[in-house]
Order: C-alpha cells, then sequence, then structure tokens
C-alpha cells in the first residue's frame, strides 16, 4: 500500500524558539521563505538583509528562520540565548523555531521534506549556514538557494 508524504509545509507540526506549537499553515496565502540560520557563521550578518527582506515584502511574504547547530558547532547556544543574540544584534523580529537539525540522523521532518522534494533548483542535503528555501503561496517548494546567495540578491528577489 503506498502511503503519500507531506502535501505541503503546512503539515509539519513545528515549534518556535519560545517553545510555543506553530504551524506554517496560518502563513497561507504568502510566500515563506525558510532559513537554516546560526549565530557564529560567515553568513551570520545575512540577519540583517533578512530582516529587511521580511520588512520590504511584508505584505506578501514571511521569513522563518531555523537555527541548527549542524555545520562546525555554529550555533551551540540554547534558544533563548539565540533568540537575544538575534534581537539584540540584527533587530531580528521575523518568526524563529526552536534549534532543529537540518542533516543527519536527527534531521527535522520539515528540512527532510524540503532537501528531498523536487524543485527546479536542486534537491539533497543542506551543504550550509543560511541555505534558503522559498514556498509560495500554497505551501510548495518552489526555489531553493545555496547559502552565498544573499536575501536581498535579484536571484531571490525576482520571485517575490
Amino acid at each position: 500500500m503506498f502511503i503519500a508524504g507531506p502535501a505541503s509545509v503546512y503539515e509539519f507540526k513545528l515549534k518556535s524558539i519560545d517553545g510555543e506549537a506553530f504551524s506554517l499553515a496560518k502563513y497561507k496565502g504568502k510566500k515563506v521563505l525558510i532559513v537554516n540560520t546560526a549565530s557564529k557563521c560567515g553568513y551570520t550578518p545575512q540577519y540583517a538583509e533578512l530582516q529587511k527582506l521580511a520588512d520590504l515584502y511584508k505584505d506578501k511574504l514571511v521569513v522563518v528562520g531555523f537555527p541548527a547547530n549542524n555545520f562546525a558547532s555554529q550555533e551551540p547556544g540554547a534558544n533563548s540565548e539565540i533568540k537575544t543574540f538575534c534581537q539584540k544584534n540584527y533587530g531580528v523580529t521575523f518568526p524563529l523555531s526552536e534549534k532543529v537539525s537540518v542533516k543527519g540522523d536527527d534531521i527535522s521532518p520539515l528540512f527532510k521534506y524540503l532537501t528531498e522534494t523536487p524543485n527546479p533548483d536542486f534537491t539533497g542535503e543542506v551543504k550550509w549556514n543560511f541555505e534558503k528555501f522559498l514556498i509560495d503561496e500554497n505551501g510548495k517548494l518552489i526555489h531553493r538557494f545555496r547559502s552565498p546567495v544573499t536575501p536581498l540578491s535579484p536571484e531571490l528577489t525576482k520571485y517575490l
């Protein structure tokens, strides 16, 4: 018997950085940019651009950060430390999830889905911090970007 996988990102149960349950389904009708983040990475300054992107496109896009410690232990802190760091250093107001794993045996089900779902760009495991997954207004993955693609780059914003 064939059992279908998730139809969209809306099917995943998530927890916010404050430990509260949330669903990406609350953003139906908007695009969602999912980003795996880290506080001690060369790409960490992208938090500033992610916030600016969230502000510029707030009527049609939601940025959601997913802190992860999968790469060179660049996100070692607890959720409360991560939240404080993001707010203090980058003025982050966009939603953050609790710390997750984005690869390996303990990969978050959401990131397993995101890395295996076909899209026009590429599939496969997350290679580093600040990879970006663009979700359409119906919860479907439509584009994926590697870490060097900055949030405000035309390569990304042309889809917004």
